[in-house]
């Protein structure tokens, strides 16, 4: 499908997926990463953003959050995944908690998803509507053009932006120290219980 879009692209293939051992051979001549994998392959996005922030390539990242987008940028010499999410040396739940929070400090999506049940993180899933996967297709492309042709500002980590159709809502937060903003961990308080089963959204 990509050689009928443009007959001279160059496509690389890992059909051992990309680990440690080739992770730098993938990021090779890359002038910007796009995070498009799932939400809970997260070892291997943090293992991605890491080396993208060794070697200086601008990191974005597209969340389809209910009906709506969470776009993060991580700009090279810029606060890193890490420093933003925090998530090093916590256990499983907590890392996507934290994954969340951060992705989200606006929580436009928050009073419509009324439906806990539709997160279980032992079964591997959480909501999402196709309205929201298209939305981040056209933030990102919008976003990486930006990146790669130097024109137009885009904000870097600590900053997120969050537009929700079903609201019509955009909002821009910054949040210094990432999910160690008080903010954050007043944030993490209500997702928690949440992601547990233990209280209902609204």
């Amino acid at each position: 499908m990509a050689r009928d879009i443009n007959p001279e692209v160059d496509i690389r293939l890992f059909p051992e997926g990309v680990t440690e051992s080739n992770v730098a051979d993938f990021l090779h001549d890359v002038n910007v990463y796009v995070d498009g994998i799932d939400f809970f392959a997260l070892p291997a996005r943090r293992m991605l953003f890491r080396v993208c922030d060794q070697l200086g390539i601008p990191s974005l990242t597209a969340a389809p959050l209910g009906m709506g987008v969470s776009l993060m940028y991580f700009k090279p010499g810029g606060v890193s995944f890490e420093q933003y999410f925090r998530v090093e040396g916590r256990a499983e739940n907590e890392q996507y908690a934290r994954f969340i929070a951060g992705l989200s400090p606006a929580m436009l999506q928050r009073d419509y998803l009324v439906e806990p049940t539709a997160v279980n993180f032992q079964e591997r899933r959480g909501p999402s509507t196709m309205m929201s996967c298209d939305l981040c297709a056209g933030v990102m492309g919008v976003s990486v053009l930006k990146v790669v042709l130097g024109r137009g500002k885009l904000r870097a980590a600590p900053w997120a932006m969050q537009f929700d159709a079903f609201h019509q809502r955009i909002k821009f937060t910054w949040r210094p120290f990432g999910n160690a903003n008080p903010i954050q961990q007043l944030m993490l308080l209500l997702i928690r219980p949440l992601l547990e089963g233990r209280a209902k959204p609204g």
